[in-house]
């Protein structure tokens, strides 16, 4: 009730059901013979109700007293818009009434809750804006560019022969010796996993830029440059009478121009992306058991035995092993045609992995990156990162020959990943379970 104030029989009293005032002051004769004769009446039982005028005059003598203002409010339920006007306006009247001559209502206790209305208005106001300038920060953000720089290892491992290749070009501007108006900075790197001799993969590896940069697609539509390109090569190593052209080789390709990056890979290499931590596949393995390998093998008449191509090759992509294929331009079990994949490269990309199937063989792509992302953390060296990676793999007992690629994308090496405390409390974070599941796969 407004125009009341409820005094239970204990030591506190509860005025307008919102506020309450502690008695632990030292009161005189008087007040104390008030406060027993109003404590417990004969006449009443608690609650009961005290005039309001009664309850304001003891609390104007114990301010004056003690020279100290009524106890603060103690709030207990949020404010609205409605509520704060309303005690705008009962502080507007307490201060009329000061300029009268008459004595304030609750004038302290009035404005400490005007202005803790005012506070949390203005906080909510602040979270506002706050959000929106963040936006507004993160729209105005400089474009990130990469920093390329790469590292190679390449073991022959149990085998007798290497038959792997690779390439690696940090910069493909002053490569090609060119002034056309390519997106910078730019890169090639490419790993090709040979097999029946090296005369496939040594001759992909020298041309298949060239036959890239050279397509009528580019660099207008790198995509279809691309994959006319791997065609070509294979064409042309088909007409290369002083090479044997039942060798065969898997091609993995990447080209970064800018941000882009594109990977382009026929066969069982792979390419990964480390992002803050996390593995993302940016190539297939073409085996073929794949499902979709085998659909597309059985259509054209191929067939599979023991996860072997036409019982002869452990790939459903490759260039060369022109021995399983038909004429040229005839559609054929074992393709040349590349599959793409494109990304645009952001501040968390950290690191690609390329490697051949003796590295992924025995090691799950998680756990390369985390391997990886560790040896980066120590000394920053791409090079050193993919001999460590290479060694890691022999120790596991591979059976093929081993080469691996890790490329870099910033001059600075990977940071802590710090999970940020929240209320919450949850067993494990997602990158926390990523870098979890690749320390358990690498033991």
């Amino acid at each position: 009730m407004r125009g009341s104030h409820v005094i239970a029989g204990n030591p506190r009293l509860s005025i307008n059901g919102r506020f309450s005032l502690d008695q632990s002051y030292n009161l005189t004769k008087e007040q104390n013979f008030k406060r027993q004769a109003t404590r417990n009446p004969p006449f009443l039982h608690p609650p009961f109700v005290l005039p309001r005028s009664f309850i304001y005059g003891w609390e104007r003598n114990m301010a004056a007293r003690m020279d100290i203002s009524p106890p603060l409010a103690i709030i207990e339920g949020a404010f609205t818009k409605g509520n704060v006007s309303d005690m705008e306006n009962e502080n507007l009247d307490n201060e009329k009434q000061v300029t009268l001559g008459k004595p304030p209502r609750h004038l302290s206790i009035m404005q400490h809750c005007v202005s803790s209305g005012r506070m949390i208005a203005e906080a909510n106001l602040e979270l506002d804006v706050g959000i929106l300038v963040h936006k507004s920060s993160s729209d105005e953000k400089i474009e990130f560019l990469p920093v390329l720089r790469s590292g190679s290892c390449a073991e022959i491992g149990p085998k007798q022969f290497m038959e792997d290749e690779h390439i690696c070009i940090d910069d493909l501007l002053g490569h090609l010796e060119t002034t056309a108006k390519f997106p910078s900075p730019g890169a090639f790197y490419g790993v090709f996993d040979g097999h029946g001799g090296t005369d496939a993969a040594v001759f992909i590896r020298e041309n298949i830029l060239k036959f890239i940069v050279e397509d009528a697609h580019f660099p207008i539509c790198v995509e279809k440059a691309i994959k006319s390109a791997f065609l070509k090569a294979d064409y042309a190593f088909a007409d290369a009478s002083s090479l044997d052209i039942s060798s065969g080789t898997t091609a993995l390709a990447a080209l970064i121009f800018g941000r882009t990056l594109i990977i382009a890979n026929a066969g069982d290499c792979r390419a990964v992306l480390g992002r803050r931590g996390r593995a993302i596949e940016m190539s297939k393995d073409h085996k073929p058991n794949c499902t979709s390998e085998r659909i597309r093998i059985e259509k054209l008449g191929g067939v599979i035995y023991d996860g072997y191509l036409n019982g002869q090759l452990s790939v459903a992509r490759a260039l060369g092993d022109w021995h399983m294929k038909g004429p040229k331009g005839s559609a054929c079990p074992l393709s040349a045609e590349p599959e793409l994949q494109e990304t645009d490269l952001s501040e968390e990309d950290e690191f690609l992995i390329m490697g051949c199937d003796g590295l992924w063989d025995v090691m799950s792509s998680q756990c390369a990156v985390t391997m990886a992302r560790k040896e980066l953390m120590l000394h920053n060296d791409p090079e050193r990162c993919s001999r460590e990676l290479v060694r890691e793999a022999l120790k596991r007992n591979t059976c093929d020959n081993l080469t691996v690629i890790v490329v870099c994308f910033s001059a600075d090496p990977p940071p802590r990943i710090e999970i940020p405390q929240t209320r919450v409390r949850r067993s494990i974070s997602s990158e926390g379970l990523n870098l979890l599941k690749g320390v358990l796969d690498c033991n």
